[in-house]
């Protein structure tokens, strides 16, 4: 039976149940559709979008487990259907027109496909595009002769999957004969090289999906059983610092937000495989696509005219792509610290280049334990589990198709490659994980995630080195519908498998309930090298192979190619059209500004977040630096950041390879590394058009220069990926993107409190250049190029690698001894904008800049060259210190409060309002942002007029008060989808609570109450993803649930306790009207004005109030992170009816990130006792979480410390 509830003329759910719904079952659905009325009709006319009828939404699932929580049984699904009017546009990638929406909308007249036996194994890879190869085929021909039987298509299939490009990396592991000559090294050997000549630190290389090099001694907080409610205890583990970066260009190409989504929470799935588990800490991410066309008279988007595009528009990749990107990251709760965006196309000639077919790379970092860097060998009769959500028709054509030319094969199997994305089930499945890492004693025989391949590769894998017997009936469906073939292997995500000992089978069991993580055992480790899918029910065999014969035999690939120069046109210019050129090139994506990426993505989640991209007063995003601080005690870190020239690369391949490096390392020098250099480690992503002509010789050229440079500078390439079949293909002809290698560093920072970011200081020191390419400038590949059309001829490069070596190495002790004040890179866009860039995040910074002692005329050039370098800020002599060690370092002026930058070189003189050329930087985020953002106009008017100005309290002196002996008991309560326990709980810790770790099923299933605790904090995130609404599952959670609603009701009827609502926890008690319980209308919190998610690092007034919390904390002006989607005060009385503690510190957005009413980010009870809030304080713990900070202070805690401390104390007076 399906249910509808809502207005036929506008929005409706549909549910559908195997019960008849009583009248109490009514009322509950009716408060959680937000008082949405039960329609009498079983059929409602017209015309609704909604989704397929074949593909449950992770919406559905989580609505689902909402009515489950809320104690409603027989809910199978409940989707969301919107009335269709011809105005508006749908993805039909993602939705389908209903005519009429009746009792059949959830109907699949499709019934499983039984096991095919393939007797033309060639015919059923052409018709399923499979992508095998004649070597490949060929052996499974041997094979199935071998065994004296036909292949099943699972087999068939699978050994597709596991042996595609996308998992087996055959170009990588090929054979290269360029000219007739074979080349002396395979690309892989090459890239393993720099790990073999320069091991360093690394700890575990090319066996996982993500690589280890050895961390510091760091303080682990956690509780202290992960199985029941326990208390948080800090203690000392050696660490291991984790680096990965993944790509899903296909799925990412063909529907942008599943697609990059997915491509996140494979990245993150990666880091936790690692070993025997590891823990994620951050992301980084990179968009390629072709010119966005965003607004009208960019002409040198006019030079390749656009294609009729297959899937979707470049500017809806650009969109979408990052939507779901940010999305994932925000509902799981890994901040996203760094990324990069590049648009391109140029035709010329025979050449028609662009990234039709997209690049998205997700990257990441992350920590484990040391001792749990190598998996351990299974034994027979271990347990296989997997941990995670349902199997539905996804990626199909997955591994293989993106092992292929987009566009090549039928839309229906590309179809296949739609993701289904649903970050808070991977965030309940790394719940569990990190319960085990975490453990004195981590169960964790092995460990694999859940991609490319599905189940099949995730399996066998697990058990390659033993063997093993799944059961498919184990295997939870999704959609009923699935053969065999697609049970096995489709590439739903969100799930882990893992290798346990029977005894801790069990232990895992009861965590993943508790957190309530999917939790299945689907078989045991036989020990006979066989590996099968076994149908316990029928006893049939979709697989039944030998190991060895599942991962082939087939031959080594061999690439052949002939080496073809291209010759690309240089550009024409002259110095008296300067300024045109500059404002065009700051409008190209890649170099201006990225508010529009950084605005709609958490970046201070964990509460660890020490450097993100947003810096100065203005909050502009900056720093190409990003860094985690290991744990809260704000010293050892690990930091990243990503380089790519693909440009350069057209015209140089080495070039290309070699700027990429020293672009990542010029980004991550601001971070005071533990060893210099020789800290950092590199992921290598290759995106290449292979087998087109010349283009396996380029790669060869470019994996070949990468290695030689990584090896001369003394450090490792241990991780890396690769997609390399980088062509769209279309009627008129095909697109090849431009080959682009991306380089991720990643490293030990020794010191998370020094880094150094773009931010000129005025009246302090002097301004100085260093050329580290060593070379002419010349703007060969430079986005000067890019604006007039033109590649060029000539790319630079580093001509002095031992310089370059050097002055990175003596920069870091400059910056670990505190003597540089601000710096930058040179790179996109050239020195201008570099220049340009230090004055933006400051009101009225500018510059009086000589560049005359560089020698070199052509100011044009000289200006807009991408030769890699650097810009220095000091009151040091830098050009002696540097010429001390053989180093030109040019000293070119100084930094003022002018708000103009004055720039002579030889007779060529430029003048520059830097508020002017901030807005065209800005310019072409707030086009993009307009089309994700209902308030871009009003954050593109402000966002230069709302200046960070702080007031701390009088008093406070940075350091914790003395605390008394007693320690009070304090707890945590959090939901599935919360992501913010670790940092309020740390916070809780520092001032003497003793804080126990509350889960909702601790409270639903009776295990622990609330009646031993003084002070509650319940914690931010994405409770059931914000499924009906922030927090409306959770608070039915406690509603409808009689020992949770009795544990809370009896708290908050006691008067000597205190509780604290932050983010998701504010909304909760909101939702429930716990703070102004006598007030008719009750408050609401509602979707931020902005239609979106929201981060911003901004700044509260605090005020007078009843609050126990802010006492002493009134008059002041404190910076705080806010990072919501749903945080718009709604209170609908006079302002003199509320106790409001705290106001932004202006009303206009993004001031007021959210257009709450009287400004508010705070509410309280009446009598002070219960507060809420939107923006973060425990996120905004410590001066280094802080994304502007007050000069010349030296304090250890923020004063947010003081609202943890006065609750403590009142507490212990109590």
């Amino acid at each position: 039976m399906i249910y509808f509830f809502g207005s036929p003329t506008q929005d409706l759910y549909a549910v559908q149940t195997s019960n008849n719904l009583d009248p109490s079952t009514q009322q509950k659905l009716i408060w959680l559709f937000g008082n949405q009325p039960l329609l009498k009709e079983q059929i409602i006319e017209g015309s609704f979008l909604g989704p397929r009828a074949t593909m449950i939404t992770p919406w559905s699932t989580n609505a689902v487990e909402i009515s489950q929580n809320m104690d409603i049984e027989g809910i199978s699904r409940i989707e969301r259907f919107v009335r269709k009017s011809p105005s508006k546009e749908f993805d039909p990638m993602l939705y389908e027109v209903y005519n009429n929406l009746d009792q059949g909308i959830f109907d699949i007249n499709i019934t499983p496909e039984p096991i095919r036996v393939i007797t033309d194994i060639e015919s059923y890879n052409q018709k399923e595009g499979l992508a095998l190869n004649n070597d490949e085929v060929a052996y499974l021909v041997g094979l199935s002769k071998s065994l004296g039987r036909a292949l099943t298509d699972s087999e068939v299939f699978g050994f597709s999957q596991v042996n595609s490009e996308h998992c087996r990396h055959k170009i990588f592991n090929g054979r290269f004969v360029i000219d007739g000559i074979e080349q002396p090294e395979s690309l892989f050997e090459m890239i393993k090289k720099t790990s073999k000549i320069n091991p360093n630190s690394i700890v575990s290389a090319y066996k996982d999906n993500v690589a280890f090099v050895s961390g510091p001694k760091i303080e682990q907080f956690a509780p202290t059983d992960g199985s029941v409610p326990s208390t948080y205890k800090a203690g000392s583990i050696d660490s291991i610092i984790s680096l990965k970066a993944e790509t899903h260009n296909f799925p990412t190409t063909v529907e942008p937000f599943n697609g990059a989504a997915t491509g996140s929470g494979g990245e993150i799935r990666d880091r936790l495989a690692g070993g025997q588990g590891s823990l994620p800490l951050a992301g980084t991410a990179v968009y390629m696509t072709p010119y966005s066309r965003v607004t009208q008279n960019r002409n040198w988007e006019e030079g390749f005219p656009k294609r009729k595009w297959l899937y979707q528009t470049p500017l809806d990749l650009l969109i979408k792509a990052s939507n779901g990107a940010s999305d994932f990251g925000n509902k799981f709760g890994q901040p996203l610290i760094s990324g990069s965006v590049l648009t391109f196309e140029h035709q010329e000639k025979e050449q028609r280049l662009g990234y039709d077919k997209v690049i998205m790379m997700a990257g990441g970092i992350g920590y484990g334990v040391a001792d749990q860097a190598q998996k351990k060998t299974p034994s027979e009769g271990d347990i296989i589990v997997i941990l995670g959500g349902d199997n539905y028709r996804i990626g199909m054509g997955g591994a293989a198709v993106s092992s292929a030319n987009t566009g090549a094969f039928s839309n229906e199997i590309e179809l296949n490659a739609v993701q289904r994305s649903n970050p808070e089930m991977q965030k309940r499945v790394a719940n569990a994980i990190r319960a085990l890492v975490e453990s004195v004693n981590n169960p964790i025989i092995s460990i694999h995630d859940h991609g490319a391949g599905g189940h099949l590769n995730c399996l066998s894998e697990l058990v390659e080195d033993t063997g093993g017997e799944i059961q498919i009936n184990q295997l939870p469906l999704g959609d009923p519908t699935l053969s065999a073939k697609e049970i096995i292997g489709n590439e739903s995500q969100e799930r882990m498998g893992l290798i346990l000992s029977e005894q801790d089978a069990g232990l895992l069991k009861t965590i993943a309930q508790r957190e309530r993580a999917p939790f299945y055992i689907v078989g045991k480790v036989t020990g006979d090298h066989h590996f099968s899918f076994v149908n316990n029910k029928n006893g049939e065999k979709p697989i039944d192979l030998a190991i060895e014969s599942l991962f082939g035999d087939a031959p080594k690939t061999t690439l052949l190619d002939e080496a073809i120069k291209v010759p690309f046109e240089n550009a024409s210019y002259q110095f008296s059209a300067f300024e045109v050129y500059l404002s065009d090139v700051l409008m190209l994506e890649a170099v201006g500004c990225k508010d529009w990426l950084t605005n709609k993505v958490d970046r201070c989640v964990t509460g660890r977040v020490a450097q993100q991209q947003a810096i100065g007063e203005l909050q502009l995003p900056l720093s190409n630096c990003g860094v985690m601080a290991l744990d809260f005690q704000g010293k050892h870190g690990v930091a990243t950041a990503i380089g790519h020239a693909p440009v350069i690369g057209l015209i140089d391949p080495a070039k290309g390879s070699v700027n990429a490096i020293a672009e990542s390392l010029t980004n991550i020098v601001w971070a005071p590394m533990t060893d210099g250099l020789k800290s950092i480690s590199l992921s290598a992503n290759w995106m290449w058009p292979c087998n087109n002509p010349g283009e396996n010789d380029r790669l060869y050229q470019a994996v070949k220069a990468c290695s030689d440079f990584a090896i001369e500078l003394g450090i490792n390439i241990p991780t890396g990926k690769d997609s390399l079949s980088m062509k769209q293909k279309y009627k008129e002809g095909d697109v090849l993107a431009p080959g682009t290698v991306i380089i991720s560093s990643a490293g030990q920072c020794e010191d998370v409190k020094k880094i150094v970011t773009p931010l000129a200081r005025a009246q302090k020191g002097n301004l100085y250049y260093i050329n580290l390419s060593s070379q002419k400038h010349v703007l060969g590949g430079s986005s000067l190029g890019q604006v007039l059309n033109k590649v060029g001829s000539e790319a630079p490069g580093i001509a002095d690698v031992d310089l370059f070596k050097n002055t990175f190495n003596l920069l870091q002790v400059l910056i670990l001894n505190n003597d540089i004040f601000s710096g930058h890179d040179i790179s996109s866009g050239g020195l201008i904008t570099s220049l340009l860039e230090m004055c933006f995040p400051s009101q009225k910074v500018g510059m009086e800049i000589d560049l005359t002692s560089l020698t070199e005329k052509d100011t044009t050039a000289l200006l807009f060259a991408e030769n890699s370098g650097l810009l220095l800020q000091s009151e040091k002599d830098l050009t002696a210190h540097f010429k001390s060690q053989g180093i030109t370092c040019h000293p070119i002026g100084k930094v003022n409060e002018s708000g103009i930058l004055k720039i002579q070189n030889h007779q060529d003189q430029l003048e520059l309002d830097v508020s002017i050329y901030r807005d065209v930087w800005f310019s072409t985020s707030a086009a993009l942002d307009a089309k994700q953002n209902k308030c871009a106009t009003e954050r593109f008017e402000n966002y230069k007029s709302t200046p960070l100005k702080f007031k701390f309290p009088n008093t406070f002196n940075g350091r914790l008060n003395p605390s008394k002996g007693t320690k009070i008991k304090a707890a945590i309560i959090r939901e599935k989808g919360s992501n913010s326990e670790r940092e309020m709980a740390y916070a809780m810790h520092a001032v003497g609570f003793e804080v126990y770790d509350i889960h909702m099923t601790d409270l639903i299933e009776g295990r622990k109450t609330l009646e031993e605790f003084k002070f509650i904090a319940a914690v931010g995130g994405f409770s059931n993803s914000d499924v009906l609404g922030s927090a409306k599952g959770w608070a039915g959670a406690f509603l409808y649930n009689p020992k949770a609603k009795k544990s809370l009701d009896d708290f908050f009827a006691r008067k000597d306790t205190l509780s604290l609502g932050v983010c998701n926890g504010c909304q909760l008690f909101i939702e429930l009207g716990l703070i102004t319980p006598d007030h008719k209308p009750l408050p609401k919190m509602l979707q931020n004005d902005s239609g979106k998610f929201e981060c911003q690092f901004t700044a509260l007034n605090i005020g007078p109030s009843s609050s126990i919390m802010m006492q002493g904390l009134e008059g002041s002006t404190l910076g705080i992170w806010a990072a919501h989607g749903e945080g718009k005060f709604h209170l609908p009385l006079e302002s003199s009816q509320y106790q409001i503690p705290a106001q932004y510190h202006q009303p206009v957005y993004p001031a007021n990130p959210n257009g709450s009413d009287y400004s508010a980010a705070m509410l309280c009870s009446e009598d002070g006792r219960h507060l809420v809030m939107m923006p973060h304080l425990e996120r905004s713990t410590f001066p280094w979480n802080w994304a502007h900070y007050p000069q010349g202070r030296d304090d250890v805690f923020s004063p947010w410390i003081t609202a943890f401390e006065n609750a403590n104390q009142w507490l212990d007076k109590k």
